[in-house]
C-alpha cells in the first residue's frame, strides 16, 4: 500500500511497519526522466518482507534543505519506523544526500555505509566514490532508522540482498540482513522476512516463539 499521507499514518496491524521511499534525482522530480528508484525499492521490498508494511513515497530533487525536510517529515509527522532513500550519493557537486541525511540524525550508524561498498566492491571498484550513511532519527517519542542506497536499481537489490554463491550462501551480507533488529532496538515494529530472499539476523534472545500446533 503507498500513502502520501503528511499525517501519521493509519497502521492496520500492531507490527506493521511505516517505510518511507524517498527518490533523489534533479531529472527525475522535473518528470525529464522516468523515476527508477521507488519501483525497484517497492517491488524488491514486496518480495522481501512477509510481516505487514505500508509505504510512503517522496521523489524529489538534489536540494539539501528540501531532503532534510523530507527526512523530517517522514519520521516526525508521517510516522515512519524506516526511510531508505536512492539518489544523491557520489562525488557531484549536486550529490548532497549523505550531508542533509547527517543533519538530522541523532546518531550516526557507520556499519551500513561501510557494508554496502563492500558489496559494491564485488562489482566495480568505482564504489569507493559512493557517500553512502545511515543515521538514527529520535524524537521524544519515537525513533526511526534512515539508510541512503545506491540510485541503480541493480545496485539498491545488491546492497540489500548480499551476493551468494551458486549453492545459495551469503558471501557477503546485504545491510537489509540487520535492519529487522535496528528497528527492534529503537522501539519499532517486528519485521520478518522471505529467507529466500534476505535472512533477518537476530540474537536468539530477541527472536519471537512461533507458537506450536
Amino acid at each position: 500500500m503507498t500513502s502520501p499521507a503528511t499525517a501519521p499514518v493509519a497502521r492496520s496491524h500492531p507490527d506493521e511497519i511505516v517505510i518511507g521511499l524517498v527518490s533523489i534525482s534533479d531529472r527525475a522530480s522535473a518528470g525529464t526522466y522516468q523515476d527508477e528508484g521507488i519501483p525497484a525499492l517497492r517491488d524488491w521490498l514486496g518480495k522481501a518482507l512477509t510481516s505487514p508494511w505500508q509505504v510512503v513515497e517522496r521523489l524529489i530533487p538534489d536540494e539539501r534543505a528540501l531532503i532534510s525536510k523530507t527526512l523530517i517529515e517522514l519520521v516526525d509527522v508521517a510516522g515512519c519506523d524506516l526511510v531508505l532513500t536512492t539518489g544523491g550519493t557520489g562525488p557531484s557537486r549536486r550529490d548532497v544526500t549523505p550531508e542533509a541525511t547527517l543533519a538530522v540524525g541523532t546518531k550516526e550508524m557507520p556499519g551500513f555505509g561501510e557494508q554496502m561498498r563492500q558489496v559494491s566492491l564485488k562489482f566495480v571498484p568505482t564504489a569507493i566514490l559512493s557517500r553512502q550513511v545511515a543515521v538514527i532519527r529520535e524524537t521524544p517519542s519515537r525513533a526511526a532508522l534512515i539508510v541512503n542506497l545506491p540510485g541503480q536499481p541493480k545496485a539498491i537489490r545488491e546492497t540489500l540482498e548480499g551476493l551468494r554463491d551458486a549453492d545459495g550462501k551469503p558471501v557477503v551480507q546485504g545491510v537489509f540482513a540487520a535492519i529487522p533488529y535496528c528497528i527492534d532496538l529503537i522501539g519499532g515494529p517486528y519485521m520478518e522476512t522471505d529467507e529466500s530472499v534476505v535472512k533477518a539476523f537476530r540474537p536468539k534472545s530477541a527472536l519471537r516463539t512461533r507458537p506450536t500446533a
